[in-house]
């Protein structure tokens, strides 16, 4: 879909999966926001230029581009967003925030600086190391790729020997940049994790998005939902607790994050929120009228057009 007039344009929007961003660009053509798309695939970029594409970039990267493609862009895209940001345009979700948000590792340690629970977790970066990091963790386990993306690396195990068993046979999940997560597996209150989106670093709705504990493609986008062979997930638009909600806002301030989702699961065993996950690839909810009463994209255009505005002013 193309912007009917880019000229002048102030926002490029950065984006890599083909259908993840049609209501986005649907939503700008409503508005009469003219916008340069920028596909990643095959892009390519001079490091002595110093222009960027558009004055305000949005970044659109998934980290699940690994798995539609073999050469993602991920790392490609943190080089391309610094340069840019170098050349003095504004991105949202920029190189800083791609680093969080294609580490899981990292999000974990944000998190934890800011006193929040997480899940009980084990870093390495050898599959062989699994089984002694586990000693003193009780299972199941969850072994999960440090850079996934709807539900991908993320595999679960009763026992030591099960473990042992699949790294024996090459089957443990592989990140593409060898780092491993062995977390302990928090049995969700409710049967639902909590998603708290976020813009600008303020709360902008949540949704309990039912986890069965052995399916981990908790997507709730429109493209995720209409896959083939996906099976249907139960979403609900809550108010979360206000000790949740400023929460998930002191986490996205830390990271950075312009918009973005925030995961939570209350731990079924004492209660506790442990916080598991920093998203930087928010679609915004399926069917979001249904859902939530309203189009979340809306808000971000208003966002978008309120920097557009301030960056000619300036």
């Amino acid at each position: 879909m193309n912007s009917p007039d880019r000229s002048g344009a102030q926002l490029g929007v950065l984006y890599e999966h083909p259908q993840w961003f049609q209501p986005l660009f649907a939503a700008l053509e409503r508005r009469g926001m003219p916008y340069v798309p920028i596909e990643l695939n095959g892009h390519r970029f001079d490091p002595a230029a110093r222009e960027a594409p558009a004055p305000l970039i949005l970044s659109r990267v998934a980290q699940s581009s690994f798995l539609r493609e073999p050469e993602h862009p991920i790392f490609y895209a943190e080089a391309l967003l610094d340069h840019w940001e170098r050349c003095g345009a504004r991105v949202l979700n920029g190189a800083d925030v791609l680093a969080i948000d294609s580490s899981k590792a990292r999000q974990l340690s944000l998190i934890t600086s800011l006193g929040y629970a997480v899940p009980e977790t084990r870093i390495v970066h050898r599959a062989k190391d699994l089984p002694s990091a586990a000693e003193g963790l009780s299972y199941p386990l969850l072994v999960k790729a440090n850079i996934g993306g709807s539900g991908a690396g993320i595999v679960r195990y009763s026992s030591a020997d099960e473990l042992r068993a699949s790294i024996a046979d090459r089957m443990v999940p592989q990140s593409v940049d060898q780092v491993l997560l062995l977390q302990d597996y928090v049995p969700p209150r409710g049967g639902a994790i909590l998603r708290i989106e976020t813009l600008g670093g303020n709360f902008l709705y949540a949704i309990e998005v039912e986890s069965r504990g052995d399916n981990f493609d908790l997507c709730p986008a429109d493209a995720c939902v209409a896959q083939p062979g996906r099976a249907a997930i139960r979403m609900t638009a809550v108010t979360p607790p206000a000790d949740i909600v400023q929460a998930a806002e002191r986490i996205a301030r830390a990271a950075r994050l312009d918009v973005g989702g925030i995961e939570v699961v209350i731990d079924d065993r004492d209660g506790t929120p442990r916080f598991y996950d920093i998203n930087a690839m928010s679609n915004f909810v399926a069917d979001p009228l249904n859902v939530l009463g309203w189009d979340p994209h809306d808000r971000l255009i208003d966002l978008i057009e309120t920097m557009a505005k301030g960056r000619k002013a300036a």
